[in-house]
């Protein structure tokens, strides 16, 4: 296939390797004011990757004209932060033609939903099929620009599901050569509720705040960061998260269950679980608190699950506590910022049965 690649990050530049390494033709895009990576890129011609998958990949394209990148596609990866979505689809919004195959990886907070909107698609149009995957494939660094390491490509447990849900058997099978583990999902609400970065980012890096201040984050955020109270902070955000989901009548599954399922994790615990997780051995902290572990996760996954949780009367106190704490620590007033919410993304209007079909 023809595949472009929306994002030059490390989850961008690891699928735009694992795509090219299957043999697909790829062309990767971002912004101009993010240029060392595809800068890098361009200048090798290929992406190098290390660790669980390795290799070295030739890249048709690398570099800022999206109509270059979009070049025929047949498949468009849309991969980024929560607030790189809305930028995408806009820069894609009239480009895109009948046929054609995009999906958001991953979605925190409905990502598909979002990428609609800003590309001007409606909710039920799918001449041009959009999904979203409930968390990234991989986890990854860059080392260098032009040059991953991969922690763990998942075996299992990333879901998929299509906006109208009808066509996602259908993407499914367009993408098994690169990513055969990868499972259809009831409906957008369960990939987005089922991504747990809201859930573990916010309250290890809430228990280590000080740490991360005064060290530049030179710690390992997993390994040395989640103590056991902190494993059961997360927990109580990871039951809340549950509960939305029970109301919407999808199943979300407890996070160390999923990183068992993925290959993550080796125990159903919160505490020793992350400690101890294979998945996540190495993972350095982040250098300070202005990082998307709380912009993005907080100010729009959190604020997002609080919000439907309110439309459908489900009680997340834990969720809104570590907003409000975090908020505070940031100086940041992220729920009335409402960067990602039902009301934002036009579904505020639909019941508990409704927004569970979607």
């Amino acid at each position: 296939m023809k595949i472009a690649v929306l994002g030059a990050g490390a989850g961008g530049t690891t699928i735009a390797f694992d795509c090219a390494f299957h043999g697909h033709e790829v062309r990767l895009f971002d912004f101009p004011q993010f240029p060392e990576n595809i800068e890098a890129i361009n200048e090798k011609k290929c992406i190098t990757a290390e660790g669980d998958i390795s290799g070295s990949a030739n890249v048709a394209y690398a570099g800022h004209d999206i109509d270059e990148a979009l070049k025929d596609a047949e498949l468009i990866y849309v991969v980024g932060p929560a607030y790189s979505t809305e930028p995408f689809g806009k820069a894609v919004a009239g480009i895109l033609r009948p046929g054609q195959t995009v999906i958001v990886s991953p979605s925190s907070c409905g990502g598909a939903l979002a990428f609609k909107q800003a590309a001007g698609i409606a909710l039920e149009d799918d001449s041009i099929r959009v999904a979203e995957t409930s968390t990234l494939h991989y986890a990854v660094r860059l080392v260098t620009p032009g040059h991953v390491r991969v922690f763990l490509k998942l075996k299992a447990g990333n879901l998929l599901a299509a906006l109208p849900n009808r066509h996602t058997n259908d993407i499914l099978r367009l993408i098994s050569d690169v990513y055969p583990s990868m499972e259809p999902a009831q409906s957008v609400l369960q990939t987005s509720l089922q991504n747990a970065n809201p859930i573990i980012h916010p309250a290890v890096t809430l228990a280590n705040s000080a740490r991360i201040e005064g060290t530049g984050g030179d710690f390992l955020f997993y390994e040395e960061g989640v103590s056991d109270s902190t494993g059961r902070m997360i927990e109580a955000l990871d039951q809340e998260r549950i509960n939305i989901g029970a109301k919407l009548g999808i199943i979300v599954l407890p996070d160390p269950i999923m990183g068992m399922r993925q290959g993550y994790m080796l125990e159903d615990n919160y505490g020793t679980g992350y400690r101890n997780a294979p998945g996540f051995l190495g993972i350095g902290a982040q250098p300070q608190l202005d990082h998307r572990y709380l912009n993005e996760d907080v100010g729009y996954g959190l604020v997002f699950m609080s919000r439907l949780a309110r439309q459908i009367n489900v009680e997340t106190p834990t969720i809104d506590a570590m907003i409000q704490l975090t908020s505070v620590l940031m100086n940041r007033d992220y729920a009335g910022e409402a960067l990602r919410t039902p009301e934002t993304l036009g579904i505020d209007g639909l019941s508990a049965a409704e927004l569970g079909c979607l």
